[in-house]
């Protein structure tokens, strides 16, 4: 499993409508072979910084699977205009984890 994470500053002022464009965007990454689940989270100290996290079965699902879809033309449409300065994405894999029950 590879994890997706990109760091979003959002233009000031648009937050409210990038949060309801981010949920239509949604659809277009689900439909990806190879995805597995993400989440958006909003950064508490700065309210225009936002941290995706997206799960894939392995990183070509992401880097080639979704970025040369027609799904992701979608997403950039309606994603990419929000973000100053552009979003910076990494990729990691686990090498520890440990849960509570």
């Amino acid at each position: 499993m590879i994890l997706e994470i990109a760091t979003l500053i959002v233009k000031p002022k648009l937050t409210n409508q990038f949060e309801e464009d981010f949920k239509v965007a949604s659809k277009y990454i689900r439909a990806i072979d190879g995805y597995i689940e993400h989440n958006l989270q909003k950064c508490l100290e700065q309210s225009n910084k936002y941290m995706l996290q997206v799960k894939w079965e392995k990183l070509e699902n992401h880097t080639k699977d979704f970025r040369e879809s027609k799904e992701y033309i979608k997403w950039k449409e309606l994603l990419h205009h929000y973000y100053d300065p552009f979003q910076v994405v990494e990729h990691f894999e686990c090498l520890f984890e440990n849960k509570n029950k």
